[in-house]
């Protein structure tokens, strides 16, 4: 297992749409655990694979994130049924310190694969539901921003053009 880097708006590979997993094997499964693991660090409650960089129809959860205890795997996950309305305070470790308020569906079903290969159904509510939903739209390359107004976007995308300068005068500091 790996840590790996995770990509910060606006990386334009965060608007890629994934591609589907031929089959699952052990680099898929090397990508699960990597992906868990550095969902762990950062904390977050979900990654998917195209927020490290990797198009691939794969994403994580954990909703007792940091400590762990109830994870799912999802490889080429599709939903079979949304229900409801919701409205959640989001956040997104490829928008960090930015949380918006998005509506999504209350209950939803996904169908996936897990790691062995073996379709499974998950039901989920609430901040599962809210989760399963923000970590798929990653596999479409549709991102927190593209869930709120005009205004709020210009706002997210001037913080985020500031947290960049700084990442890069941090760097810059490091190499001298």
């Amino acid at each position: 297992m790996a840590i790996r880097k995770v990509l910060v708006y606006p990386d334009k590979r965060l608007r890629e749409k994934a591609r589907p997993v031929d089959r699952v094997d052990d680099s898929i499964r090397r990508l699960l655990d990597d992906l868990a693991e550095t969902m762990y660090a950062e904390p977050g409650v979900g990654l998917a694979a195209p927020q490290v960089g990797v198009a691939l129809r794969v994403f994580v959860i954990d909703l007792k994130s940091p400590e762990g205890g109830e994870l799912h795997e999802f490889v080429n996950p599709r939903f079979v049924s949304r229900e409801g309305e919701v409205s959640w305070k989001e956040g997104c470790l490829s928008f960090p310190g930015i949380s918006e308020e998005v509506t999504r569906a209350k209950r939803v079903a996904l169908e996936a694969l897990d790691r062995n290969g073996e379709r499974f159904v998950l039901e989920g509510e609430d901040l599962l539901a809210v989760a399963m939903q923000h970590e798929y739209d990653h596999l479409e390359g549709k991102l927190l921003i593209d869930h709120v107004s005009f205004l709020k976007k210009r706002l997210i995308r001037r913080e985020m053009a500031k947290l960049a300068a700084e990442r890069g005068a941090a760097a810059g500091a490091e190499v001298r």
